[in-house]
């Protein structure tokens, strides 16, 4: 598939039965030989941000609300920011990995401190973990059907609720949920 997969989003298809990615929709950031990097984005976390800031001794403002993700199975303990970079000081984007013009990530502990005590509510994500593939690992998923590719949209980060994201990513690549059939003859709900 080469590097045309990074950044994108990849849906689970209907036939991919592993409990951490039935129904995910997951962003891939970092695709390669070497292997491939990516954070699921709609499995709400049952930690909260302020939580997390708690946890890691961050001022928050009291109007922060930053939506925490289960990211993927890998690393669970680590925190990566998805984020709009056109919110975000030049200076707090050095450690940043620019996407595109309206998304970013980072794992900058500074960065998250910033958005902590900025009280803005959109444009954001953390993801606690990530989800990986080793050399050539995601390239063999494709060709047995597990995942398909489709375009981000960052309205469907930041403005689609996370219940609603694996449909909408498909239709939004002119595929209807309802139509599609696993290898079992079962159409997903």
């Amino acid at each position: 598939m080469g590097s045309d997969l990074a950044p994108g989003f990849l849906v689970a298809a209907p036939s991919l039965r592993d409990p951490s990615f039935v129904r995910t929709v997951v962003l891939v950031v970092e695709h390669g030989e070497s292997g491939s990097l990516g954070f699921v984005v709609n499995r709400p976390s049952p930690v909260g941000f302020t939580e997390v800031a708690d946890a890691l001794g961050l001022t928050v403002a009291d109007r922060t609300r930053v939506p925490v993700f289960v990211g993927g199975p890998v690393a669970p303990q680590s925190g990566w920011l998805l984020f709009d970079p056109r919110d975000v000081a030049a200076d707090h984007l050095e450690d940043a990995v620019i996407l595109g013009e309206t998304l970013a990530v980072s794992a900058s502990r500074r960065l998250l401190q910033a958005i902590a005590a900025n009280g803005k509510s959109q444009g954001q994500i953390l993801a606690l973990g990530y989800a990986g593939w080793g050399s050539g690992q995601l390239d063999e998923e494709f060709r047995r059907g597990v995942w398909l590719p489709a375009e981000i949209d960052p309205r469907i980060l930041f403005e689609t609720a996370p219940e609603d994201r694996w449909t909408r990513v498909l239709r939004s690549s002119g595929i209807e949920p309802g139509r599609i059939v696993n290898p079992t003859g079962d159409a997903p709900n």
